[in-house]
């Protein structure tokens, strides 16, 4: 039995002077509680209590060469020795801006950041200048950062939208706080639905600067577009001066090495990049048409940002796409494989122990859910999953030496082999007996 002694006191020390005893409120929804780390190396990491544990959290994206890997740490030890940040221009910026349009393939220009949520505070505000319009499509469950002017609620399960204190709002935000006003450029549509996007489009692309998708709804169920629907936005938008934004915070670098707007074949005005560039330093960027790109050359765009670009965060990313990029994409084809084994090694303990589940996976990204359902390909399903027992299976692997995310999405990296594959099937395989129990005597009680 697995204690959390130390990871618990910690938590209740830091409620004293940090909000919410977290740095970012997401962690706190960790069960039993909030996890110490202490050390991390490859695929795995301790925490505090001393329990190690294969970690498919990954710090929530962003390390997708693993813990502490060597060459992105000297690299980032270089950096240091010659100054963090100058406030200055260095070659760093150069080498990583000429590294992006060369394997981003709707890249010519690109503007560099510290975080997803900057990006997409760029891209927007791009796309209304460039286009002179203001209105901005996006889809239920995608997320793009927690600014004001795009961060929207969660409908309910039947895609009901629920009004923010006693303001009638059509789309509520996603947080208190948040102005009155901060959405009211936002037109909210069902994703994968052709029929919806090409109605509104027609309607109202007079008045529609962006569309801004995720590629796919990897914090929704890892739930893929519909075939031609990418490409259908992609018409849609050229025809009617609609600037097409891709956030890739999540699929950039992740699903290949030119991100899913490569894998996919579809070429966005702009794309949004961050979390796996950076190999998990702070970094992300715009990049696009040089068009569009050019509103900041000329100063009609800023983009500001003190620690943009600095030292330490290019020479990560450098470091980091240039190991992806090593022998042809291998390490690409490496996690692909060891997650389609283990995302088929999923459905089969699922099926053995008769509990209805999905798994949805893509390249090295994937989305576990318990639900009553053949598949899930779209957001409305999605939202039917049993998402306290799976909060209540990420504890019990927990307690096997599996650190999952407790909304169901996982990710692997370069550093995991197939033991871990095989370890973390065999945990489950435990796991799956004790939450049958534990089904079995919830309907004894009740019936």
């Amino acid at each position: 039995m697995r204690t959390y002694e130390q990871s618990i006191a910690k938590h209740q020390a830091a409620k004293q002077h940090l909000a919410g005893g977290v740095a970012s409120s997401l962690r706190a929804s960790m069960k039993p509680t909030p996890l110490y780390a202490k050390s991390a190396k490859a695929a795995c990491i301790t925490d505090v209590d001393g329990n190690t544990y294969i970690d498919y959290l990954l710090a929530y994206g962003p390390l997708i060469l693993g813990h502490a890997h060597d060459g992105l740490n000297e690299s980032i030890h270089q950096a240091l020795l010659n100054g963090a940040t100058y406030g200055l221009q260095h070659d760093g910026e150069i080498k990583l801006a000429d590294l992006l349009t060369e394997v981003l393939p709707c890249a010519e220009k690109v503007s560099l950041s510290g975080s997803g949520t900057e990006a997409v505070m760029l891209a927007l505000r791009l796309s209304r200048a460039y286009t002179n319009k203001t209105k901005v499509v996006r889809f239920h469950g995608h997320y793009h950062g927690w600014s004001d002017s795009i961060f929207t609620s969660f409908p309910s399960s039947d895609m009901s939208q629920k009004a923010s204190d006693d303001r009638a709002a059509a789309i509520p935000p996603g947080t208190f706080g948040q102005s009155e006003n901060s959405l009211d450029d936002i037109i909210l549509l069902p994703w994968n639905d052709p029929e919806a996007l090409e109605s509104t489009l027609r309607t109202r692309g007079h008045e529609i600067a962006a569309v801004i998708t995720e590629p796919v709804m990897c914090n929704s169920g890892c739930i893929q577009p519909k075939a031609g629907y990418l490409a259908l936005m992609r018409k849609l938008t050229q025809e009617l001066n609609i600037v097409m934004i891709m956030d890739e915070v999540i699929t950039g670098f992740r699903l290949s090495l030119g991100g899913a707007h490569g894998r996919f074949d579809i070429r966005p005005d702009l794309v949004v990049i961050g979390k796996a560039m950076g190999g998990g330093i702070a970094i992300s960027a715009v990049a696009g048409n040089a068009e569009i790109m050019k509103l900041v050359d000329e100063g009609k765009v800023s983009h500001l940002g003190t620690l943009n670009g600095n030292c330490v965060s290019t020479a990560a990313a450098i470091a980091t796409i240039s190991h992806l990029a090593q022998d042809n994409g291998a390490a690409y084809k490496h996690m692909e494989t060891l997650f389609t084994e283990l995302a088929d090694g999923i459905r089969a303990l699922l099926s053995k122990h008769s509990i209805p589940g999905v798994v949805n996976q893509i390249g090295p990204v994937m989305h576990m859910m318990f639900i009553d359902a053949i598949e899930v390909n779209d957001f409305e399903t999605f939202n039917k999953r049993d998402a306290a027992q799976y909060t209540r299976f990420a504890e019990l692997m927990l307690e096997e030496g599996v650190l999952l995310r407790p909304n169901g999405l996982w990710y692997i990296s370069t550093a995991h082999q197939s033991a871990e594959i095989e370890a973390t099937l065999r945990a489950m395989d435990r796991v799956f007996v004790q939450l049958t129990l534990q089904t079995s005597e919830k309907q004894e009680v009740t019936g």
